[in-house]
């Protein structure tokens, strides 16, 4: 089982996770006749596509056999000024493509330097401006930008390239006391947006009179495409030193990407996967997955003593990503993975789920045990009939594990653990996220309620030392939620390290790297080499219906 369940969550990670790959372009081979098709021009496709290609894409013998980009390129030139004028366009284009999307930059320098290639001397300046851009070196990108502004003045890509040197020019352009912001602010989700920006306004201490700070805030609308338009007005018209956002895993990687190719450091507030691979100016505030499953398997099997778990999980992405890393996270310390059940975002009854989990739906299995038990039941209880007596009230469930980890809401949890109960499950804790921090966790639990365990960086003594709680309640009249917390801590560290010298984004991005033991607002926070922020991270369990931290037995 666990082999197969391993290719399935391997296949629903490669799904759920961003992956950012290199790719080689490959050699250059003259295109075969059934690729030979014109691009279609003004959205219109040719009604004679056969006869477009025997009358109009004809080349010289050796040009249409060689392996030469450049002889092919420059015969392709040549068509485009001799053809018959109906044909001519069908030149140009194919000669264009080849330029943008087939050669690498050795080629592309050649085809810009020589006379012989006329007008594609412009679009290869225009492809080696975008691989500069790739690199992160500007001044290369905008020497070829202008070359194609001076090759071609007035034309569609002149005007492109003139646009990015606008760009360029204006993110260098640092207020050093000027943090953007990109929040959800309408929409579903503005409700958290705007918590959101209370912490972060707080953080950055705008509710002090003379803090000196300023903050330039975007709505992302839920919308990675609004959002990268976001990053480049706080960057070209507020010209902001940092960026703090984005929530939603929608548009966090819109941001993070947006940011790191205009060179402005990024603090995303999102637990999306794979953020901080985007670049070398992103860096993450946010109680991650991993964090948090790290924490509760050193608890369980550190200060527990368990060795073997079943896992009980939503086919979403949630659940199969907190499931990967707890059951990598388990056997890396040397426990089992038991048993592992998946169950739709839709279950609303979980009694099949949990007797597939515990061995009772499968009696093919234990037939011979069914009738062992059955016949010592009857000899027990002379009132039992064979009608009342099926799978699931003779055979007792498999239980050969300590806990049940599942990745999912309280309200899933409460639904679960119900059924445990119903089924004679007994004798196991149940193990959890910091979606079961909630004040209604023990009602939930049912039985189970004293035999919880989760973690969060919420816990009752943080709420009771933290200055910041305190201070928001006082403002605000309400307790804050993890999400101001973060925005919080990310202000205040913007807010310490621009006080402290950070005057230009690229100081700023390199204090960010070394951030170590800054006094957040729940405790320390360190920046590791993911440049993601360490947060401290408490188990959590319940006595008497209320949550407290869990402390290990000695």
């Amino acid at each position: 089982m666990k082999s197969g369940f391993s290719l399935l969550l391997g296949a629903c990670l490669l799904v759920s996770c961003t992956t950012v790959a290199t790719r080689k372009r490959p050699p250059f081979r003259p295109p075969t006749a059934s690729q030979k098709q014109p691009k279609a021009i003004g959205g219109m496709t040719p009604s004679k596509p056969e006869k477009i290609e025997t009358e109009t894409l004809k080349l010289p013998e050796a040009a249409q056999k060689t392996d030469d980009a450049m002889v092919y390129l420059k015969a392709l030139v040549t068509q485009s000024v001799q053809a018959p004028k109906q044909d001519q366009e069908a030149y140009r284009l194919r000669a264009i493509d080849i330029v943008e999307n087939k050669l690498n930059d050795e080629q592309l320098e050649e085809v810009a330097d020589d006379s012989d290639f006329g007008y594609l001397r412009a679009h290869a300046m225009y492809r080696l401006g975008e691989m500069a851009l790739d690199r992160k070196d500007t001044s290369d990108a905008k020497k070829y930008f202008s070359g194609v502004m001076d090759f071609v003045p007035g034309t569609d890509l002149a005007l492109r390239a003139q646009e990015i040197i606008q760009q360029l020019e204006s993110s260098k352009a640092v207020q050093s006391q000027t943090v953007g912001v990109i929040l959800p602010l309408s929409g579903k989700n503005a409700p958290v947006g705007q918590r959101a920006l209370r912490g972060l306004e707080m953080g950055l201490g705008l509710h002090i009179p003379g803090s000196g700070f300023n903050l330039a805030v975007m709505d992302s609308e839920g919308n990675p495409d609004s959002a990268r338009r976001g990053v480049e007005r706080l960057v070209k018209e507020d010209n902001v030193i940092a960026i703090v956002g984005s929530l939603l895993s929608k548009t966090a990687p819109a941001v993070a990407a947006k940011s790191d190719e205009l060179g402005v450091p990024s603090l995303a507030l999102s637990q999306r996967s794979g953020l901080t691979e985007i670049g070398p100016n992103v860096f993450r505030n946010s109680l991650t997955s991993g964090m948090q499953v790290r924490a509760l398997v050193r608890t369980a099997m550190e200060d527990m003593g368990m060795r073997k778990f079943a896992i009980l999980y939503p086919n979403d992405p949630y659940g199969v990503e907190f499931t990967n890393i707890f059951w990598d996270e388990v056997l890396a310390r040397g426990g089992q993975i038991t048993a592992v059940q998946v169950y739709s975002t839709k279950e609303t009854d979980f009694r099949l789920v949990i007797q597939r989990l515990v061995g009772t739906y499968f009696g093919e299995a234990r037939q011979d045990e069914f009738a062992v038990r059955l016949k010592e039941l009857k000899q027990t209880d002379k009132k039992r009939s064979v009608r009342q007596s099926n799978l699931e009230t003779v055979l007792p469930p498999i239980t050969d594990f300590d806990a049940i980890y599942i990745p999912d809401s309280v309200k899933a949890m409460g639904q679960i653990s119900a059924m445990l109960s119903y089924n004679d499950v007994k004798g196991v804790r149940l193990l959890g996220t910091n979606l079961w921090n909630t004040k209604d966790v023990a009602r939930r639990a049912g039985n189970f309620a004293n035999s919880l365990l989760f973690v969060d960086s919420m816990s009752p003594t943080a709420h009771d030392r933290s200055r910041f709680i305190s201070e928001y309640k006082n403002i605000y009249n309400e307790e804050p939620s993890l999400i101001e917390i973060q925005a919080y801590d990310s202000g205040l560290i913007l807010r310490q390290l621009i006080a402290s010298g950070a005057s230009s984004r690229e100081e700023l991005t390199q204090r960010l790297t070394s951030l170590n033991k800054f006094p957040g607002s729940l405790g320390l926070l360190n920046m590791n080499a993911e440049r993601e922020i360490e947060r401290p991270v408490s188990a959590l369990t319940v006595d008497k219906g209320e949550v407290i931290p869990f402390k290990a037995h000695k």
